[in-house]
């Protein structure tokens, strides 16, 4: 497991332009748990004004990825092979939030799940869910 997974997490999301490119950040990151967030844009909504279902999607793609990153052997990276999304509640907030967690890390496959919630004030709501397949690959 790598001595310090903050940094090897950060380091890698800064050179994801997509990310980048939704408004999104690292809110936290432990051994097996990321947490991004990203604020509401008016340019990432779709025709009634929500969220646009591929923002919450990416996000919470990242998040399993990182989250499965944060638990690869050193001189590996990850790359999604499989995720389904269950899309709860249409994305309505200030703010919206993406925490992964590994389910089991495996030497090539590590299974996470992640939930997306759209924050008001201080109330958050889950608006989708995410169960991924994410691979280690050599560098």
């Amino acid at each position: 497991m790598p001595e310090d997974p903050w940094e090897r997490v950060r380091a890698n999301f800064a050179r994801q332009q997509f990310m980048t490119t939704l408004g999104a950040e690292l809110v936290s990151v432990t051994p097996g748990a990321v947490e991004i967030g990203f604020p509401f844009r008016p340019e990432l909504t779709q025709q009634h004004g929500f969220i646009h279902a591929g923002s919450i999607t990416s996000v919470l793609d990242s998040a399993c990825g990182y989250a499965a990153l944060s638990l690869a052997p050193e001189g590996t990276d990850v790359l999604s092979v499989e995720f389904k999304v269950n899309l709860l509640a249409p994305a309505v907030g200030e703010r919206f939030l993406a925490r992964a967690c590994v389910k089991r890390a495996g030497r090539t496959i590590t299974v996470c799940a992640a939930d997306a919630f759209a924050v008001r004030g201080s109330e958050e709501k889950l608006i989708a869910t995410m169960l991924a397949t994410i691979m280690a690959v050599n560098l």
